[in-house]
């Protein structure tokens, strides 16, 4: 076995951090792996000779080369931000990545280095992730795209996309555990306190932050649903409160939404859910009720579809500190 040959692609205004979190790691996996291990032999690379990262940071590159894995980081994408012009200001990237991805190797991209692949073609047909928060727009841009926000990691035939930021860490673990062995991954994820057993980015979502889809129609709907989050779902009831048909209104809103009226108030229940989880000390029976699930383990089946998570699991993952608990009162 040879080093794998590492390759992290440094651009104007790319997140340092993102250039040499999985270098770093990798670094630990060597010393872990100890002297007889082949390790993974890392440059980073550009097509200009002065890079200036995210901050300020300036960045020593070498030119491009021949690599086993390509990694493309992320960059500050701001809701004001004119994707298409900044990556036309990128071509010299998007043309190495395209030209890389021309020799079969694989290619990895960090939160929104998704976008850069995007521009170079190699989503298209492909399924991908990244942050939750610009999945949408991944979307849009790339309709030719299954774009997957639920998932950490996406590896479809070569090309790899990840979550935001920490997610980085998740496929470099991964690297490591096909590179140099599971038991060197275990280790290596120790040592660097990185978690090694989260498999979906759905329990960090904020829905809050997400643009809210639908027209008029459909948010009212949506304002009805949340107002009898506890009711059980009546879709005659609701069509009537609206005066149209049951088929008119699952048509309108599933056009408006791109989900049905049932899958939105599930989504509804579990963002509650979480909420009482983090904030409360009620008994998962009792949030159940609360967010309209008679059965617990109902409530827990859909809750852990939804976040990848079961409740209890939840709660010790993401509670807030003792002293922000909200003291509930009689129920």
């Amino acid at each position: 076995m040879t080093a794998l040959r590492i390759g992290v692609l440094a651009y104007p205004g790319c997140f340092a951090s993102e250039v040499f979190g999985v270098p770093d790691l990798l670094i630990m996996a060597t010393h872990i792996a100890g002297p007889d291990h082949p390790g993974y032999e890392v440059s980073v690379v550009s097509p200009r000779r002065r890079v200036t990262a995210s901050g300020g940071t300036a960045l020593a590159v070498r030119p491009l080369r021949e690599v086993d894995v390509l990694i493309v980081p992320g960059f500050a994408l701001l809701p004001a931000t004119d994707i298409p012009a900044a990556l036309a200001a990128l071509r010299p990237e998007t043309e190495a990545i395209r030209a890389h991805a021309a020799t079969g190797n694989a290619t990895v991209a960090i939160c929104v280095g998704a976008f850069l692949a995007g521009e170079a073609g190699l989503l298209r047909h492909r399924e991908a992730t990244t942050a939750w928060l610009f999945a949408p727009e991944l979307a849009r841009l790339h309709p030719h795209t299954r774009v997957r926000p639920d998932r950490l990691v996406v590896t479809d035939d070569g090309v790899t996309t990840t979550a935001a930021f920490s997610a980085m860490y998740d496929f470099a673990l991964d690297l490591i555990r096909r590179h140099s062995g599971p038991a060197v991954a275990r280790t290596t994820a120790r040592v660097a306190l990185v978690d090694d057993a989260r498999s979906s980015q759905t329990p960090y979502v904020d829905a809050r932050l997400l643009p809210r889809p639908g027209a008029a129609f459909s948010h009212q709907v949506m304002r009805r649903l949340d107002q009898h989050l506890a009711a059980p779902y009546d879709l005659p009831a609701l069509s009537a409160a609206f005066g149209v048909s049951t088929r008119t209104l699952l048509r309108r809103f599933t056009t408006e939404t791109g989900q049905t009226p049932l899958r939105y108030l599930q989504g509804s229940r579990v963002r509650r859910a979480r909420h009482l989880l983090e904030t409360t000390d009620r008994t998962v029976a009792a949030i159940a009720a609360a967010v309209g699930y008679k059965d617990p383990g109902t409530f827990s089946a859909l809750f852990t579809a939804h976040t990848g998570r079961r409740p209890t699991a939840y709660r010790t993952a993401f509670r807030r500190p003792a002293d922000r608990i909200v003291r509930p009162g009689p129920p």
